[in-house]
């Protein structure tokens, strides 16, 4: 395995959860659970919430970025799918070169909670940490997939040259890579 910290990555449509590894890729620990910018940027610029991953990711010196991709328990693909790739691809741009790489999120956020729950946390609390939680489901699942195929889980986020704030992001090809159009 490469030598260098992770962050993953867990897009929802209210928040966003960070995790991160330690530098040797053995342990994902929760960051921080960040409000979705939903107002488009003015052009040149970032969302907040963007904003702050390239800086989580840079303060970090991170090797790779896992963003969580939801697929349904059948493996198909729906709008939430497809905004987590428009994300991605987003990302991607904003912290190259970084690379950015969407892993399979199933159930995730449903072991997040179960997990709270077995903590002792009320439900009320989960909301303002269950996105961390979340994340950390991806990323500790993305690192022992690394540790037990030696090669890095997910697809590769391709962003093309342009500009991912300009919401020209398609994460649909035929041949599987997401990119900018």
């Amino acid at each position: 395995m490469v030598r260098g910290s992770r962050l993953a990555v867990d897009v929802g449509s209210v928040r966003v959860g960070l995790a991160s590894s330690d530098p040797d890729g053995l342990i994902a620990t929760p960051v921080a659970t960040l409000a979705r910018d939903g107002a488009r940027p003015p052009a040149g610029q970032l969302s907040k919430d963007v904003a702050a991953i390239v800086d989580e990711a840079r303060d970090r010196c991170v090797a790779l970025v896992y963003v969580g991709l939801p697929r349904h328990l059948s493996g198909a693909e729906g709008a939430a799918s497809q905004a987590a790739r428009a994300y991605a691809v987003a990302l991607a741009q904003a912290v190259a070169p970084i690379p950015v790489r969407l892993v399979d999120e199933r159930m995730s956020t449903v072991t997040a909670h179960h997990a709270l729950q077995a903590s002792g946390r009320s439900g009320r609390r989960h909301r303002q940490v269950v996105d961390q939680a979340a994340a950390v489901v991806i990323l500790q699942s993305a690192l022992d997939a690394e540790r037990a195929t030696g090669r890095r889980p997910g697809e590769r986020v391709v962003a093309d040259p342009g500009d991912a704030r300009s919401g020209n992001a398609r994460g649909d090809r035929r041949d599987g890579r997401t990119t900018l159009e």
